[in-house]
């Protein structure tokens, strides 16, 4: 199932990217980014269990987005409640320090999404520090939707897009 879903949505990215006809240009990305603390074993456990929350907090939020300016604006509107996500994560799980969310312009090396590869570049992104941001780092694409955002349950698959729950009602 989960190969049939990753083939689907390359084939949802290449309809994407030819119905936009620009698909070389990084302007239209808006990726998301979650810097650890360190490399400790500790932070970087603790960063995936962020990472679901926020996903979790986001999804509802990113369902309905259209258009890379309309998850920008999301975002924006909810750096706080981001940050208010990420922070009782942290501290549930016995952590002192607490993160930081902001909107940056930022450099990312090249990325693969199954067929897809995103090149290296400079990227509109939503950057949230967990403590000193130091430690690697999960990322993934908000817009368009390249990737499928792993929940809690590792078997439920979600993902943010239109077109995708067009797509799923003509093949269902």
């Amino acid at each position: 199932m989960k190969y049939l879903l990753s083939f689907i949505s390359v084939c949802v990215i290449t309809l994407i990217l030819i119905f936009c006809g620009n698909q070389d240009s990084q302007e239209e990305y808006f990726r998301i980014h979650i810097r650890a603390n360190s490399n400790s074993v500790a932070d970087q456990n603790v960063k995936y269990i962020v990472k679901d929350a926020v996903v979790d907090f986001l999804i509802p939020l990113l369902s309905e987005v259209e258009t890379k300016d309309e998850a920008e604006k999301v975002m924006r509107a909810n750096l706080d409640k981001i940050e208010e996500v990420a922070d009782e994560v942290l501290l549930e799980n016995g952590f002192t320090y607490q993160s930081s969310a902001y909107i940056s312009f930022e450099e990312f090396p090249t990325r693969e999404y199954d067929d897809l590869v995103l090149e290296e570049g400079f990227y509109d992104a939503l950057i949230l520090a967990l403590g000193t941001g130091s430690g690697d780092n999960w990322w993934c694409v908000v817009y368009p939707p390249f990737c499928f955002l792993e929940t809690k349950n590792s078997e439920n698959y979600v993902y943010i897009s239109k077109i995708w729950e067009i797509i799923n009602n003509i093949i269902n």
